[in-house]
């Protein structure tokens, strides 16, 4: 025969545990990134602006071209995530300002998560001279070295 007390406690048991397994199935969403305003990036004129004016209206670049500097980014990321799955792009919008060898805008290009490619990762590797160590090498190497 169970008690009400015990009825109490079992019923209160079953609604946390639902309204936790219920919140773990709720989306996490992440906001990252710095995505100038569209009144801001209406003011910058193309073949006008410099580097500096532009710093001064749209504010520092998410990133810059890796193998050419003319190339100013601005990136903005919306992920979810549910439970433990991965995380899941939901929007991506990227502004690219491109400059001439004056550091003058020569054109501004609009991206979305639609634009995207994925990459092929290449498996092979470079070789490096010099020694390799095993695991016991890279452990026991400094022994002994200090004090000298």
């Amino acid at each position: 025969m169970r008690t009400p007390g015990l009825i109490k406690i079992t019923a209160l048991s079953s609604l946390v545990i639902a309204s936790l397994a219920l919140s773990a199935c709720a989306p996490r969403v992440d906001v990252r990134g710095n995505l100038p305003r569209k009144e801001a990036l209406s003011k910058v004129e193309i073949g006008t602006h410099n580097r500096d004016q532009v710093a001064r209206l749209l504010g520092t670049p998410s990133t810059i071209g890796t193998f050419d500097d003319k190339v100013w980014y601005y990136i903005s990321r919306k992920t979810e995530k549910i439970a433990f799955f991965d995380a899941e792009t939901v929007d991506q919008q990227v502004v690219a300002v491109y400059f001439n060898d004056k550091n003058v805008v020569e054109a501004i290009h609009r991206y979305n998560k639609d634009d995207q490619r994925q990459v092929e990762i290449v498996e092979r590797t470079t070789p490096t001279v010099g020694k390799e160590f095993s695991i016991i090498d890279q452990l026991l190497g400094n022994l002994g070295r200090f004090g000298k």
